[in-house]
């Protein structure tokens, strides 16, 4: 029987009482690892408010998942060119149909064999997610796929172990033990901390250069001086 889109939606149920509903974090490094990869694209985008970033929250995408109670929350996901504001879940028919751009899910002792197998069906055959990645905190395994018509494909590393995401415009890469951003030049994107200190790092090394040059400034009119030439009749 043709259903139309507005029986359809009245079918679905209210949006606004679906909360996330999902177990907490693995351990602290998982919790620490996903606050880095927030933290620092929320601060490299921060001019922008097209983009949807969010961890552990709950992906409601048919009534038949609702029924079954077969909730899915990727540890972390990204949706583009959508409206950045707070949600209590991500609902698919609330959001125009959209699913995530990417997601990257946190391997661990009891949710690797999901990520790698059920997971990565659901979000190639279902969601049609152009990229997803996963990383282990704890092993640094590091592996990502993009999609290519209706299958995944590995993202195939380059000489430093890093892969690109043509989603996000950055290269995705493992550094000290963590999954960090990098640019396009190589360059690790900084979280608001670290931004803070560099940028602190450099008006300090200007202050020095500045009170370097103006000592030198003293010592040749100190030498100047002592010749009896004054500095204001110098051509």
């Amino acid at each position: 029987m043709f259903v139309t889109a507005q029986q359809l939606e009245q079918q679905m149920p209210d949006a606004t009482r679906l909360l996330s509903d999902e177990p907490e974090m693995e351990s602290s490094l998982h919790y620490m690892q996903l606050l880095l990869l927030v933290s620092c694209l929320e601060w490299l985008w921060r001019e922008q408010n097209d983009f949807f970033i969010v961890t552990n929250l709950t992906v409601y995408f048919s009534r038949q998942q609702l029924k079954n109670k077969e909730f899915r929350r990727p540890d972390f996901f990204l949706v583009r060119e959508t409206e950045k504001r707070p949600r209590t879940s991500w609902v698919v028919w609330e959001e125009d149909g959209r699913y995530p751009d990417l997601i990257i899910e946190l391997l661990s002792d009891s949710t690797a064999n999901v990520d790698r197998k059920l997971k990565k069906n659901l979000y190639q055959n279902r969601f049609h997610t152009p990229e997803y990645f996963w990383f282990s905190p704890e092993s640094l395994e590091f592996i990502g796929f993009e999609l290519v018509g209706n299958q995944y494909q590995e993202i195939l590393p380059d000489a430093r172990g890093w892969r690109w995401s043509q989603v996000l415009g950055l290269y995705l890469g493992v550094e000290s033990g963590k999954l960090r951003y990098f640019t396009p030049d190589g360059d690790l994107v900084p979280t608001p901390e670290e931004a803070v200190t560099v940028a602190q790092q450099r008006v300090t090394e200007t202050e020095a250069l500045l009170e370097q040059e103006r000592m030198r400034s003293q010592q040749l009119a100190e030498q100047l001086r002592l010749l009896g030439i004054h500095p204001d009749k110098l051509p």
